[in-house]
Protein backbone atom coordinates (compact mmCIF):
# COMPACT_ATOMS: atom_id res chain seq x y z
CA UNK A 1 0.00 0.00 0.00
CA UNK A 2 3.14 2.51 0.59
CA UNK A 3 4.05 2.23 -3.21
CA UNK A 4 0.22 2.85 -3.93
CA UNK A 5 0.05 5.69 -1.94
CA UNK A 6 3.54 7.19 -2.81
CA UNK A 7 2.05 7.18 -6.50
CA UNK A 8 -0.97 9.11 -5.69
CA UNK A 9 1.32 11.46 -4.00
CA UNK A 10 3.85 11.65 -7.30
CA UNK A 11 0.43 11.94 -9.02
CA UNK A 12 -1.05 14.65 -6.88
CA UNK A 13 2.30 17.24 -6.65
CA UNK A 14 1.61 19.86 -9.46
CA UNK A 15 5.25 20.03 -9.88
CA UNK A 16 5.41 16.58 -10.87
CA UNK A 17 3.38 17.85 -13.96
CA UNK A 18 4.43 21.38 -14.65
CA UNK A 19 8.54 21.63 -13.65
CA UNK A 20 10.84 21.16 -16.51
CA UNK A 21 11.19 17.55 -17.35
CA UNK A 22 8.24 16.54 -15.79
CA UNK A 23 5.25 15.03 -16.67
CA UNK A 24 3.73 17.18 -19.19
CA UNK A 25 7.01 17.28 -21.53
CA UNK A 26 7.73 14.04 -20.92
CA UNK A 27 4.38 13.56 -22.46
CA UNK A 28 4.56 15.78 -24.95
CA UNK A 29 8.30 14.12 -26.21
CA UNK A 30 6.02 10.91 -25.62
CA UNK A 31 3.52 11.92 -27.69
CA UNK A 32 5.67 13.09 -30.80
CA UNK A 33 8.02 9.99 -30.96
CA UNK A 34 4.59 7.98 -31.32
CA UNK A 35 3.14 10.45 -34.02
CA UNK A 36 6.11 10.73 -36.56
CA UNK A 37 6.70 6.38 -35.77
CA UNK A 38 3.68 5.82 -36.88
CA UNK A 39 3.39 8.35 -39.79
CA UNK A 40 7.13 6.56 -41.06
CA UNK A 41 5.08 3.18 -41.23
CA UNK A 42 2.06 4.56 -42.70
CA UNK A 43 3.82 6.18 -45.37
CA UNK A 44 5.84 2.58 -45.90
CA UNK A 45 2.45 0.52 -45.53
CA UNK A 46 -0.26 2.20 -46.60
CA UNK A 47 0.99 2.38 -50.53
CA UNK A 48 2.97 -0.94 -50.76
CA UNK A 49 -0.99 -2.01 -49.01
CA UNK A 50 -2.87 -0.23 -51.72
CA UNK A 51 -0.65 -1.65 -54.47
CA UNK A 52 -1.05 -5.42 -53.51
CA UNK A 53 -4.64 -4.84 -52.16
CA UNK A 54 -5.71 -3.50 -55.61
CA UNK A 55 -3.72 -5.62 -58.01
CA UNK A 56 -3.31 -8.71 -55.75
CA UNK A 57 0.28 -9.58 -56.94
CA UNK A 58 2.71 -11.62 -54.34
CA UNK A 59 0.06 -9.89 -51.51
CA UNK A 60 0.12 -12.62 -49.02
CA UNK A 61 3.76 -13.30 -49.26
CA UNK A 62 4.76 -9.68 -48.70
CA UNK A 63 2.34 -9.30 -45.68
CA UNK A 64 3.86 -12.93 -44.55
CA UNK A 65 7.27 -11.30 -44.56
CA UNK A 66 6.21 -8.05 -42.87
CA UNK A 67 4.71 -9.73 -40.23
CA UNK A 68 7.58 -11.68 -39.37
CA UNK A 69 9.07 -8.30 -37.98
CA UNK A 70 7.04 -8.57 -34.82
CA UNK A 71 8.93 -11.04 -33.65
CA UNK A 72 12.39 -8.93 -33.50
CA UNK A 73 13.22 -8.29 -29.97
CA UNK A 74 12.53 -4.60 -29.33
CA UNK A 75 15.30 -3.95 -27.15
CA UNK A 76 17.80 -5.36 -29.69
CA UNK A 77 16.25 -3.57 -32.39
CA UNK A 78 16.10 -0.25 -30.29
CA UNK A 79 19.96 -0.90 -29.54
CA UNK A 80 21.24 -1.52 -33.19
CA UNK A 81 19.83 1.66 -34.36
CA UNK A 82 21.07 3.41 -31.00
CA UNK A 83 24.54 1.61 -31.91
CA UNK A 84 24.37 2.96 -35.45
CA UNK A 85 22.97 6.60 -34.96
CA UNK A 86 23.50 7.50 -31.47
CA UNK A 87 21.70 8.55 -27.87
CA UNK A 88 18.14 10.40 -28.49
CA UNK A 89 14.72 10.00 -30.10
CA UNK A 90 15.42 9.05 -33.45
CA UNK A 91 16.62 5.36 -32.67
CA UNK A 92 13.51 5.04 -31.04
CA UNK A 93 11.77 6.14 -33.45
CA UNK A 94 13.33 4.46 -36.09
CA UNK A 95 12.82 0.86 -34.16
CA UNK A 96 9.07 1.62 -32.86
CA UNK A 97 8.44 2.67 -36.82
CA UNK A 98 9.15 -1.05 -37.65
CA UNK A 99 6.77 -2.31 -35.53
CA UNK A 100 4.02 -0.23 -37.12
CA UNK A 101 4.46 -1.47 -40.59
CA UNK A 102 2.51 -5.09 -40.11
CA UNK A 103 -0.54 -4.00 -38.71
CA UNK A 104 -1.05 -0.98 -41.32
CA UNK A 105 0.09 -3.40 -44.01
CA UNK A 106 -2.05 -6.19 -43.39
CA UNK A 107 -5.39 -4.08 -42.57
CA UNK A 108 -5.22 -2.32 -45.84
CA UNK A 109 -4.38 -5.07 -47.93
CA UNK A 110 -7.19 -7.18 -46.39
CA UNK A 111 -9.41 -4.50 -46.52
CA UNK A 112 -9.01 -3.64 -50.85
CA UNK A 113 -9.05 -7.75 -51.02
CA UNK A 114 -12.69 -8.00 -49.16
CA UNK A 115 -14.32 -5.35 -51.31
CA UNK A 116 -17.44 -7.09 -52.66
CA UNK A 117 -16.50 -8.07 -56.43
CA UNK A 118 -19.80 -7.19 -57.55
CA UNK A 119 -19.02 -2.80 -56.77
CA UNK A 120 -15.30 -3.71 -58.00
CA UNK A 121 -17.10 -4.66 -61.14
CA UNK A 122 -19.81 -2.20 -61.98
CA UNK A 123 -16.63 0.46 -60.83
CA UNK A 124 -15.12 -0.98 -64.18
CA UNK A 125 -18.61 -1.52 -66.06
CA UNK A 126 -18.82 2.24 -65.70
CA UNK A 127 -15.74 2.68 -67.00
CA UNK A 128 -13.47 3.73 -64.49
CA UNK A 129 -9.19 3.77 -64.76
CA UNK A 130 -7.83 1.36 -62.45
CA UNK A 131 -6.67 4.41 -60.49
CA UNK A 132 -10.71 5.56 -60.21
CA UNK A 133 -11.51 2.71 -59.61
CA UNK A 134 -8.90 2.27 -56.26
CA UNK A 135 -9.70 5.68 -55.16
CA UNK A 136 -13.14 5.88 -56.03
CA UNK A 137 -14.63 2.45 -54.96
CA UNK A 138 -12.25 -0.06 -53.52
CA UNK A 139 -10.44 2.44 -50.68
CA UNK A 140 -13.68 4.16 -49.86
CA UNK A 141 -14.83 0.73 -49.08
CA UNK A 142 -11.75 -0.43 -47.14
CA UNK A 143 -11.28 2.50 -45.11
CA UNK A 144 -13.00 0.71 -41.78
CA UNK A 145 -10.28 -2.01 -41.81
CA UNK A 146 -7.78 0.37 -42.66
CA UNK A 147 -8.08 3.04 -39.39
CA UNK A 148 -8.46 0.04 -37.59
CA UNK A 149 -4.56 -1.43 -38.68
CA UNK A 150 -3.53 2.48 -37.94
CA UNK A 151 -5.35 2.11 -34.29
CA UNK A 152 -3.43 -0.92 -33.70
CA UNK A 153 -0.12 0.25 -35.02
CA UNK A 154 -0.42 3.54 -33.11
CA UNK A 155 -1.18 1.98 -29.44
CA UNK A 156 1.12 -0.36 -29.75
CA UNK A 157 3.61 2.11 -30.87
CA UNK A 158 2.90 4.45 -27.96
CA UNK A 159 3.32 1.26 -25.63
CA UNK A 160 6.75 0.94 -27.21
CA UNK A 161 7.95 4.42 -27.36
CA UNK A 162 8.37 4.01 -23.46
CA UNK A 163 11.75 2.54 -24.24
CA UNK A 164 13.02 5.39 -25.54
CA UNK A 165 14.60 6.08 -21.60
CA UNK A 166 17.14 3.91 -22.39
CA UNK A 167 18.54 5.07 -25.05
CA UNK A 168 18.42 8.81 -24.09
CA UNK A 169 15.43 9.46 -25.69
CA UNK A 170 13.20 10.73 -23.10
CA UNK A 171 9.08 10.12 -22.59
CA UNK A 172 6.96 8.72 -19.80
CA UNK A 173 9.37 5.71 -19.99
CA UNK A 174 11.44 7.75 -17.84
CA UNK A 175 9.77 8.49 -15.21
CA UNK A 176 9.74 4.93 -14.47
CA UNK A 177 13.28 3.99 -15.35
CA UNK A 178 14.38 6.96 -13.20
CA UNK A 179 11.90 5.46 -10.44
CA UNK A 180 13.38 2.10 -10.76
CA UNK A 181 16.94 3.32 -10.39
CA UNK A 182 15.96 5.47 -7.39
CA UNK A 183 14.18 2.90 -5.87
CA UNK A 184 10.98 5.33 -6.03
CA UNK A 185 8.55 2.37 -7.11
CA UNK A 186 5.76 4.67 -6.45
CA UNK A 187 7.18 7.06 -8.99
CA UNK A 188 7.82 3.96 -11.48
CA UNK A 189 3.98 2.80 -10.69
CA UNK A 190 2.84 6.58 -11.07
CA UNK A 191 4.44 6.37 -14.40
CA UNK A 192 2.95 2.78 -15.62
CA UNK A 193 -0.32 4.41 -14.92
CA UNK A 194 0.09 7.25 -17.14
CA UNK A 195 1.27 5.17 -19.66
CA UNK A 196 -1.79 3.10 -19.64
CA UNK A 197 -3.82 5.95 -19.72
CA UNK A 198 -2.03 7.18 -22.42
CA UNK A 199 -2.78 4.28 -24.45
CA UNK A 200 -6.33 3.92 -23.30
CA UNK A 201 -7.29 7.55 -24.87
CA UNK A 202 -5.56 7.10 -28.20
CA UNK A 203 -7.20 3.77 -28.28
CA UNK A 204 -10.42 5.39 -27.43
CA UNK A 205 -10.24 8.23 -29.26
CA UNK A 206 -8.61 6.40 -32.76
CA UNK A 207 -12.20 4.12 -32.07
CA UNK A 208 -14.09 7.05 -32.28
CA UNK A 209 -12.73 8.47 -35.42
CA UNK A 210 -12.75 4.99 -37.01
CA UNK A 211 -16.40 5.10 -36.72
CA UNK A 212 -16.89 8.41 -37.57
CA UNK A 213 -14.67 7.54 -40.66
CA UNK A 214 -16.85 4.73 -42.02
CA UNK A 215 -20.08 5.36 -43.50
CA UNK A 216 -23.26 5.08 -41.91
CA UNK A 217 -24.56 2.61 -44.68
CA UNK A 218 -21.38 0.58 -44.58
CA UNK A 219 -21.87 0.60 -40.89
CA UNK A 220 -25.12 -1.07 -41.04
CA UNK A 221 -24.10 -3.37 -43.45
CA UNK A 222 -21.35 -4.56 -41.16
CA UNK A 223 -23.82 -5.02 -38.15
CA UNK A 224 -26.25 -6.89 -40.25
CA UNK A 225 -23.09 -9.62 -41.47
CA UNK A 226 -22.28 -9.78 -38.03
CA UNK A 227 -26.46 -10.51 -36.96
CA UNK A 228 -26.49 -13.11 -39.68
CA UNK A 229 -23.57 -14.91 -38.62
CA UNK A 230 -24.68 -14.84 -34.88
CA UNK A 231 -27.63 -16.16 -35.94
CA UNK A 232 -26.18 -19.20 -38.26
CA UNK A 233 -24.13 -19.95 -35.10
CA UNK A 234 -26.47 -20.60 -33.06
CA UNK A 235 -28.20 -24.06 -34.71
CA UNK A 236 -24.62 -25.50 -34.41
CA UNK A 237 -23.95 -24.44 -30.90
CA UNK A 238 -27.32 -26.07 -29.91
CA UNK A 239 -26.84 -29.39 -31.93
CA UNK A 240 -23.34 -29.73 -30.13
Amino acid sequence: MTVIGDAVRYLNDPLSWTRPGGILDLLGDHLWMTLVAVLIGAVIALPLGLWLGHTGRSGTIVVGTANLTRALPTLALLYIFTAALGLGQLPTILAVAIFAVPPILSNTYTGLREVDPDARDAGLGMGMSATRLLVSVELPLALPLIAAGLRTAAVQVVATVSLASLVGGGGLGLIISNGIFTQRFGQALAGAFIVVVVCLGIEGTLALLQRLLTPASLRAGMRSRAGRRGRGAAPVAAEA
